[in-house]
């Protein structure tokens, strides 16, 4: 049955999207950017003959698997063969990592390696005037090899985030940048009315912002609306390593999103980072969790590790929970 709002939900290669209902396997193909006339779509476990693409319309629930083929030769491993896509940008990695509190660049850096992570949060701060020849992060991470993602940490207005981030694409030219707008220091918590301002600017002036928000759908729906390239709400408060703390939320924010949706904050070791995957969010964001860690190194490979295992679990797709026991062995036949 189609939602109020006239879409279905449905479920794509293992990705679950809503559709506007009344939409045909050849009108869906040609919305994901593929020929029909070059595809085999399997519905609900039954290949839908191509010349009746056209005709057969997506349903609520429908369980879809669309292939084409490809270059043969070499056989990837799933977790490196399922890319994401955001604004554009391809990335194999679905673990961001950040650049603050550890011990120096160096050990910043080799946790970075370890992580297996493409993408790194920056804060844009003020150049020490005092001493230019201090070290710098780009030293140790470089920013031709790594996609530096600035970020507007600190700031609790929007004008204060817009203002950060045209210096930063002034300093680096980057237009994929982290935008989130505070509303108190001891919370961290997102103030959603300052941050929807904000994205309406930066979008407004060709910015690509991946937006820190609550974890709320209809929050989350708004700032896509307003532009949002990613939405990023947050597991819990930054830097407090409680975990995921409302799965539902999170998981009707992925359900209602169209862009890609990673949990940003909270997360405290590798099990809460499998739970993000395995909730189908398309990556998950940390930086105090591995900083912190008494082993920054051996965290940031657990984390990656976790990430990885929480995807495969998601594509793999969970068993159905029961309220009761269920044996693993056959009763019949029993001595």
């Amino acid at each position: 049955m189609p939602h109020t709002d006239g879409t279905v939900s449905i479920t794509v290669n293992g990705e679950h999207k809503r559709v506007a209902a009344g939409l045909t396997l050849a009108q869906l193909a040609t919305e994901m950017g593929l020929v029909a006339e070059k595809v085999a779509v399997e519905r609900n476990l039954e290949v839908v003959p191509r010349s009746t693409l056209a005709q057969v319309t997506v349903e609520d629930g429908d369980d879809l698997e669309i292939v084409h083929f490809v270059g043969g030769g070499d056989h990837l491993s799933a977790v490196d063969a399922d890319s994401w896509t955001v604004a554009g940008r391809t990335f194999r990695s679905r673990l961001i990592v950040g650049t603050g509190k550890y011990k120096d660049f160096a050990q910043n850096a080799a946790a970075l390696e370890a992580s297996g992570a493409e993408i790194v949060t920056v804060a844009v701060r003020r150049v020490n005037v005092s001493d230019p020849n201090q070290p710098m992060l780009t030293d140790f991470i470089n920013p031709k090899r790594f996609t530096y993602l600035p970020n507007t940490a600190g700031c609790f207005d929007a004008e204060s985030a817009v203002r950060t981030l045209r210096l930063a694409r002034e300093a680096g030219g980057w237009n994929l940048v982290k935008l989130e707008v505070l509303g108190e220091a001891r919370t961290l918590y997102p103030n959603m009315r300052e941050t929807l301002r904000a994205t309406e600017t930066l979008v407004a002036e060709g910015f690509e912002p991946m937006v820190y928000c609550v974890d709320d759908p209809i929050a989350a729906r708004q700032l896509e609306e307003a532009g949002a390239v990613a939405i990023m709400p947050l597991g819990a408060p930054i830097g407090s390593g409680l975990g995921i703390q409302n799965l539902v939320t999170i998981r009707l924010i992925v359900e209602g999103a169209g862009v890609p949706v990673l949990v940003d904050a909270g997360v405290g070791t590798a099990s809460d980072a499998a739970v993000a995957m395995e909730l189908g969010c398309d990556g998950v964001l940390m930086n105090t969790a591995i900083a912190e860690a008494k082993d920054p190194v051996m965290m940031a490979s657990a984390m990656r590790a976790g990430v990885e295992a929480g995807r495969l679990a998601y594509r793999a797709g969970r068993m159905g929970r029961r309220r009761y026991a269920d044996p693993s062995s056959p009763l019949a036949g029993l001595i």
